[in-house]
């Protein structure tokens, strides 16, 4: 296997990995079983079947909070991993490694990312902020003097830029993503119905059912779930609408329009003109919840468009970046 360049869209909930000229070749979910004395048991795919389902010995979590690193030890033993599955464990090379992270992530995090790639067998470590990645992996030509804007709702993160002449010229980023989506579902019925559910079944109530906004009567959908009634503590079924899911996201939502909001107030004159001429973009998992590019669209008067395959855009991106550095290299952080 001589693969000398491999882009990682390290997510908090999934772990994506391109490598030029084969594509996105790894899809997986960014999650670590750890047994009780610190061994790594399992990564990725087999690791989230044991969420929620693990003996005392063994923990099941994610490393990543809110799109960056919250255990450095474990991420690490994960990069390595997607490293070692991409590149072949038994290689030649140590491969170039590009990382997309957070726009809004301190420096001591960035370096963290950067030791932790570095730790994990890669030659160079270089490092490119989501909503570029995002936007390169979208097919905007972000090197033009012109204004473009993107909104990537990952996970763990929510992020706005404007991105002109290869840079970021406003950005603003909310803690805010899919994985908060899921806890106020759970939050929501919890309350609503006195029934406790798993964060699994939170996310395929929002995917199956979720609207970002209210849906007409002709179109509420509603599912059965399974769960632990909290008064008698036994298993019970009941029903949830598409209407509950709108009003159990509400705030998480309204976090989401400030930001892009705030984005758009501080972004000069001469680039709102472009903005306003050609849309949003919105990229990243969170997108793909029903209705959401019109949410955003009547909360700002600007129209919106979701990107082709948005769970893809960032991981396409990072491969893209890694291809033709020297174009991108003021967008990228190099670090040999």
């Amino acid at each position: 296997m001589f693969i000398k360049k491999i882009g990682i869209d390290l997510g908090t909930a999934n772990t994506l990995v391109h490598v030029p000229k084969k594509g996105i070749i790894i899809n997986e979910p960014s999650v670590v079983a750890v047994t009780i004395d610190n061994r790594v048991m399992a990564v990725g795919a087999e690791a989230k079947e044991m969420l929620g389902r693990t003996p005392d010995t063994i923990v099941a979590y994610q490393p990543l909070k809110d799109g960056v690193i919250a255990d450095y030890r474990v991420t690490q033993a994960m990069l390595k991993y997607f490293i070692d599955k991409a590149a072949g464990s038994i290689r030649f090379f140590r491969p170039e490694v590009m990382v997309a992270v957070p726009a809004g992530i301190t420096s001591t995090e960035k370096r963290a990312v950067i030791d932790a790639t570095m730790h994990a067998g890669a030659k160079a470590a270089y490092i490119i902020k989501e909503p570029v990645a995002a936007a390169i992996g979208a097919g905007i030509p972000i090197g033009s003097a012109s204004g473009n804007m993107i909104i990537d709702i990952g996970g763990g993160t929510s992020e706005a830029a404007v991105i002109s002449l290869g840079g970021i010229v406003s950005s603003g980023s909310v803690r805010t993503g899919g994985s908060k989506f899921d806890q106020a579902i759970s939050d929501y019925i919890k309350k609503k119905y006195g029934l406790a559910i798993g964060d699994r079944t939170a996310e395929e109530i929002k995917i199956k059912i979720g609207s970002a906004i209210p849906l007409p009567e002709t179109e509420i959908e509603s599912m059965e779930i399974r769960g632990r009634d909290m008064v008698a503590g036994l298993p019970k079924v009941i029903e949830v609408t598409s209407q509950d899911v709108t009003e159990a996201i509400q705030d998480e939502l309204s976090e989401i329009i400030q930001m892009v909001k705030s984005v758009l107030q501080e972004t000069p004159p001469e680039l709102s003109a472009d903005v306003m001429d050609k849309g949003m973009i919105l990229s990243g998992g969170g997108s793909l919840l029903r209705n959401m590019d019109e949410l955003i669209s009547s909360a700002t008067g600007v129209s919106s468009y979701v990107a082709d395959n948005p769970l893809l855009c960032v991981a396409k991106g990072t491969g893209i970046a890694l291809e033709s550095l020297d174009s991108y290299k003021l967008s990228v952080l190099a670090t040999k």
